[in-house]
């Protein structure tokens, strides 16, 4: 029998070969089709699974949200999910999950907690690139490989949902907390990769106050090709890749090739070794931020706090 570090240690260790582990779990049946439908959230982000407690209602609380519960004397709030994206339960809410990303710790009540299914990364596709795109959904994961009739699951976009639910001045971008402008060498672009709609956006008015040139991704996979498309460029001009791309910033969770994976290419690639990579990621933790380190990456910073990412760029870009 394994014990429990070294399935920490083992999944850990997934992101090494571009794998990751997917809690799949149900909401009850959508309005759409009167199906009850598989989601998922990657099991980075889950800190425990638990039988649905008490909750203590909260007055004049916002929509969606059911109240709070005191866990090992931490106060967590507790969204209803199913509400959130449109589902009603069949046997009511009784199972919550709560989860710890981007700063932040909260529970999301579901009807059901089905499995825990490790995916290649190949095996998850866009949403917006698949034709399903959904600002609550970031991608849609095959479960059984890449066949025709795979199980599919819906990633929900965990971090728009708290956004969306709770909105928060902090991941707003203010230009008096951004400060200057980015320095980058003339020509060159900041070249950004991320799966999820908000995030995108935060980080394009981010880069915009900035006033960094920038080019934007949906995947690891598509900012790969998209460098190696710029390093040809750049040779057929006569020049590097270091001239037309100035600084990488990346996600860590995204469908066909996760941010591990790429800053690994990146810094394993004659060509392209040189690139400055931060990491952007709504996963925390020190489990994670090793790995960070083990890939190459030069820089590390949780989603989403502007002033932070934006000094993190300028302290990578240092000459």
């Amino acid at each position: 029998m394994k014990t429990a570090q070294q399935e920490i240690d083992e999944r850990t260790n997934l992101t090494s070969s571009n794998k990751f582990e997917l809690l799949l779990f149900r909401l009850g049946t959508d309005s759409a089709l009167g199906q009850s439908e598989l989601f998922g959230i990657n099991v980075f982000k889950i800190r425990e699974i638990v039988a649905m407690p008490a909750i203590t209602p909260i007055v004049g609380a916002t929509p969606h949200s059911l109240g709070v519960v005191n866990l090992r004397g931490q106060v967590i709030p507790v969204l209803d999910l199913p509400s959130i994206v449109g589902c009603t339960p069949k046997t009511g809410l009784n199972i919550m999950l709560v989860t710890e990303f981007a700063r932040t710790t909260q529970a999301f009540a579901v009807e059901s907690v089905e499995d825990i299914a490790r995916l290649d990364w190949n095996q998850v596709m866009s949403a917006e690139s698949s034709g399903s795109a959904g600002k609550l959904v970031t991608s849609i994961a095959r479960l059984d490989g890449n066949t025709d009739n795979t199980r599919l699951a819906q990633v929900l976009d965990v971090e728009a949902i708290l956004q969306m639910v709770s909105p928060s001045d902090e991941h707003q971008v203010d230009p008096q907390k951004v400060g200057s402008r980015l320095i980058l060498k003339p020509g060159t672009i900041v070249l950004a990769a991320d799966d999820s709609f908000v995030a995108r956006s935060l980080i394009e008015q981010e880069l915009k106050v900035l006033q960094a040139p920038y080019q934007m991704t949906k995947s690891g996979k598509e900012a790969w090709d998209r460098l190696n498309a710029l390093a040809d460029e750049a040779e057929a001009e006569g020049k590097t890749v270091h001239d037309k791309v100035a600084l990488v910033l990346t996600d860590l969770e995204m469908p066909e090739m996760d941010g591990f994976t790429l800053t690994r290419n990146i810094k394993q690639s004659a060509r392209l070794s040189g690139l400055p990579v931060v990491i952007h990621s709504s996963l925390s933790g020190s489990a994670n931020e090793d790995h960070v380190r083990s890939v190459g990456a030069d820089g590390y910073v949780a989603k989403f706090v502007a002033e932070d990412l934006a000094n993190t760029l300028r302290k990578v870009l240092l000459p």
